[in-house]
């Protein structure tokens, strides 16, 4: 360990730097720092850390690991200033902090602090973090055309739920939301992903993107949120998706109010021409806003027993609370053949026996969807011609089509 960065002695280039008060306090980050990256790092004072960033030295830099306790909470203009410098000349920030309050930790964190680490150290975590800087995708922060031009605050919102586990509502928004925003090959829409199921969301299993700490703390504090907190949340798929995943940790669904999600989605129609909203299984106090906010309210079902008698009980709750039914668009999924007669006279019977009306049927994926989530892609790219991917992907533009024939009346 080198404890300077003036007493570098390895000819080969600086890839970290740990920047604290007295890197001794963090005697376990030095043990990591060593293990993992040998010689190739050195260690700043804070006031050391804002000349030598700015000089052409640092421009080998992956990342900083900023160490910081109590005490440091006096420094919070200094330490920011730091870090923003580091985002700036495109330097990973590891933001590692022990008794710190959790105001402190967010005003860093807004300042661009890629990842927060606990003091002590978990085991491995410190590795986990850099790993997560090398292989993370494209922020939505560093994309020229997010939120460079606002939308009138019209975006189209559309909620998908599922009325029993396994009903396909995660792949359904996962995949609309994908075709929605490949739809287009010139000038195509801005599409914006959200996980609501704040405890088991699985939207960033199916892409294959990071959970980040800076949702709870956007959730926690939605009355202060602005454009950038908001950018900061989200994380891009190939550069056409943005996605606002679930919380890494598992949090309490009522942690969120109704005005809470009212200001998220504020934000995101503000930005977005279709907001995608993966909605928990659960009916919580907030589920009221969503389906006031949505322009169609998707639920998807099977086949079976527990699809029909949830159906039931949803139609009479919202019923009692007089809540928009119309908006509800029932989705059959793993719908019979078009050569089962049989099946399809079972959907009739189940149907008018609800007294809804199953206005989409979406085909039997197979195999390919569970193996399309398993490797973090929508269907479109792992399987395009799955029979679901062409039921979604018919979705998608007689969607897209509605939209643009209702902005040209308009």
């Amino acid at each position: 360990m080198t404890s300077s960065v003036t007493r570098q002695t390895d000819p080969s280039p600086l890839v970290a730097c740990t920047i604290s008060r007295d890197v001794q306090n963090f005697d376990l980050l030095i043990e990591d720092m060593e293990a993992i990256l040998g010689e190739a790092w050195g260690d700043l004072g804070f006031a050391e850390a804002l000349a030598f960033i700015g000089q052409p030295e640092a421009e080998t830099l992956e990342f900083v690991a900023v160490a910081i306790d109590e005490t440091d909470e006096d420094d919070l203009v200094m330490l920011g200033e730091i870090i923003a410098l580091a985002s700036r000349k495109k330097i990973k920030v590891i933001l590692i902090a022990e008794d710190v309050s959790p105001a402190a930790l967010h005003q860093l964190l807004r300042q661009g602090a890629d990842e927060f680490v606990p003091y002590p150290l978990p085991e491995g975590e410190l590795q986990a973090a850099i790993e997560r800087l090398k292989k993370a995708p494209v922020l939505v922060a560093q994309s020229p055309t997010m939120l460079a031009h606002p939308t009138k605050g019209d975006g189209v919102v559309l909620a998908v739920h599922g009325l029993a586990g396994g009903t396909g509502a995660t792949t359904l928004a996962v995949n609309l939301a994908w075709e929605l925003a490949t739809v287009e090959k010139v000038n195509p829409p801005r599409v914006c992903l959200m996980d609501f199921s704040l405890q088991f969301g699985s939207v960033a299993t199916y892409l294959d993107l990071p959970r980040r700490d800076v949702v709870f703390d956007m959730w926690s504090d939605t009355e202060n949120m602005d454009d950038e907190i908001f950018r900061q949340a989200l994380v891009a798929f190939e550069d056409k998706l943005w996605v606002l995943t679930a919380p890494p940790d598992i949090i309490p669904l009522d942690l969120i109010s109704s005005d809470d999600v009212r200001r998220v989605l504020d934000q995101a129609r503000k930005h977005f021409d279709y907001v995608i909203i993966d909605m928990p299984g659960t009916l919580v106090q907030w589920t009221e806003a969503v389906l006031n906010a949505a322009q169609i309210y998707f639920t998807t079902l099977e086949l079976d027993m527990r699809s029909a008698q949830n159906a039931l009980r949803l139609k009479r709750a919202l019923t009692a609370e007089d809540l928009p039914i119309e908006k509800l668009r029932f989705c059959l999924n793993r719908a019979p053949k078009f050569t089962d007669l049989s099946g399809k006279s079972r959907v009739k019977r189940m149907a008018d026996s609800l007294e809804i009306n199953i206005e989409l049927q979406l085909a039997d994926g197979g195999r390919a969807v569970c193996q399309s989530s398993d490797h973090g892609q929508p269907l479109a790219s792992s399987a395009s011609k799955n029979p679901l991917r062409r039921d979604i992907a018919k979705l998608a533009r007689s969607l897209h089509d509605l939209g643009k024939s209702d902005a040209e009346a308009a």
